[in-house]
């Protein structure tokens, strides 16, 4: 009942941002929504507990009790990344596979490396020393691009269509990289225990390829099943059935749920929606899909805006966060452009191209869920701040004007 009750004030909440944005802010829906979220959680934060103490709270404690790394990582994600993919089409993936391919894996990898390195020099100037590890451990979960915020911005911005599917195909596929690279250091920040390139390869290969032959399977297996009818209902059953067991089964065999949602979808909406499917099953089943897509980046979005409730003081690490979006936008284009290099396709990445891979790599709530999944310790709440400070940026500054600086250098 608590679990519900969080939920039915959450979506009020969404809903009446929702309305307040579109009728009087008119900024983009999940961006408006964030904007008055945080801006909620600065009134309570500076005057709450004077002017409507038990408001403050209980809308405190409804954050406090809803785990957002479980209900981001092991619900919202794979609902939302199921519902961006079953709109990608392989044709555009098969034209860009191996800027996405790189961008995923490797790009991620040297943004890691770079961003924990040049962390971990910085810092001290600053007073406040922090091992390697856990510069490192920032470095692997702010490194991978947001799908969730990345398909809901880009889609408004207008960008020509083949970046839109190097920007989106990346987003899509890195969080399976980057949450085995989160979760070997954070291992090594436990323990001393050492782990090897052989395990690390292992789990690697295990969570990424095993959640890709599963997505596989089963969106092979529900576009035979929903092959055999021609009744739109039971045909999102099917493709919810998908969503919901699939997590389900990549969570019990350790596989990457991220990545199984993604493989069934990109299947479900090609093979599926070119063989099973009528042309009004399929108009029913985009349109249920795009509003689970809308509804829960709005749930999401407000989430990461009352996160600055469970931040205990912005004001105390401020300088290290603002020189931390610096180093993770450096370290962006340096992961970017040294792979490009490498690519056959070199010569299509202009200066401009460059410039949108760069600044069209959100973070987001991703981030966000990573950093929450630590151990209570003496850096968590280090690492936390000056993520929020980078989600923020890159959320506001970022989001907002991809659409302009994409009209600028394109």
């Amino acid at each position: 009942m608590e679990l519900y009750y969080a939920f039915s004030v959450l979506i009020v909440l969404a809903s009446f941002f929702s309305y307040l944005n579109h009728r009087f802010i008119k900024l983009p829906s999940a961006i408006g929504i964030m904007l008055m979220a945080i801006l909620v959680s600065i009134i309570i934060r500076a005057a709450g507990n004077r002017i409507f103490p038990e408001l403050s709270e209980d809308l405190l404690g409804l954050i406090t009790a809803v785990d957002f790394t479980e209900v981001l990582m092991g619900a919202m994600l794979n609902f939302l990344l199921f519902a961006g993919a079953i709109h990608v089409k392989f044709s555009d993936l098969r034209e860009h596979r191996m800027p996405v391919i790189m961008f995923s894996t490797i790009s991620v990898i040297i943004s890691t490396f770079l961003v924990g390195g040049i962390l971990f020099y910085v810092v001290p100037l600053f007073g406040l020393p922090v091992p390697f590890l856990y510069c490192l451990l920032f470095g692997a979960l702010i490194s991978p691009t947001d799908p969730i915020a990345v398909l809901g911005i880009l889609r408004k911005a207008n960008v020509p269509k083949s970046l839109e599917t190097k920007i989106a195909g990346e987003s899509l596929f890195n969080d399976g990289v980057a949450v085995v690279l989160f979760a070997v250091i954070l291992q090594l920040t436990r323990s001393t225990v050492e782990i090897s390139l052989a395990s690390i390869s292992w789990l690697l290969a295990k969570e990424a390829l095993g959640g890709l032959l599963l997505g596989g399977l089963l969106g092979f297996g529900a576009s035979r099943a929903m092959r055999k009818i021609d009744d739109y209902i039971v045909s999102v059953l099917i493709t919810l059935s998908v969503v919901m067991g699939g997590y389900l089964i990549a969570h019990a065999a350790h596989i990457s749920g991220p990545l199984t949602m993604v493989a069934a979808g990109l299947i479900i909406g090609n093979y599926g929606k070119r063989t099973a499917m009528s042309t009004v099953t399929k108009d029913y089943l985009n349109k249920f899909w795009e509003l689970v897509d809308e509804i829960l980046n709005a749930i999401l979005f407000l989430f990461i805006g009352f996160e600055l409730l469970l931040i205990p003081d912005l004001t105390t690490h401020w300088f290290i966060g603002l020189t931390a979006i610096l180093i993770v936008l450096l370290a962006r284009l340096i992961s970017i452009w040294f792979p490009s290099l490498l690519l056959p396709l070199k010569s299509r990445f202009t200066r401009g191209t460059l410039i949108m891979l760069v600044w069209g790599g959100l973070r987001g709530g991703v981030s966000i869920a990573l950093v929450l999944s630590m151990d209570t310790g003496p850096y968590k709440e280090l690492l936390l701040e000056i993520t929020y400070f980078v989600v923020v940026f890159s959320i506001f500054c970022q989001g907002l004007t991809v659409g302009r600086v994409a009209r600028k250098v394109l």
